[in-house]
């Protein structure tokens, strides 16, 4: 069966909040903006990748670190972006509010 899903497990941070984190805690679902690149010299993007962040915790807090399951829409480039390892970025518009590290594909 061909899936229109990437799922992988990675390590999630929270940036805390005196650090341009969110002022709030995050619950399962958490739908971001995920970054892999910033154009050269700029905090600016040119692409941001849908993913969805889902855990067992009620809450990941700012300042927080956990394992995850991210399941990203197949498009553009993403599947060559996702390698174990990987580090990326995660956004609320513009805003920075943490990263995350691939540690394991599940499936691709």
């Amino acid at each position: 069966m061909i899936s229109d899903i990437i799922e992988i497990k990675a390590k999630f941070t929270l940036y805390p909040t005196e650090n341009g984190g969110k002022k709030s805690g995050i619950k399962t679902g958490y739908r971001p903006n995920h970054v892999f690149a910033y154009k050269e010299n700029s905090s600016d993007f040119a692409t941001a990748y849908v993913g969805q962040i889902d855990f067992e915790k009620e809450w990941i807090l700012p300042n927080d670190s956990e394992t995850v399951t991210v399941r990203f829409l197949k498009g553009g480039n993403i599947s060559e972006l996702i390698k174990k390892g990987r580090v990326w970025w995660i956004h609320e518009g513009r805003r920075k509010v943490g990263e995350a590290e691939v540690l394991e594909i599940i499936s691709e």
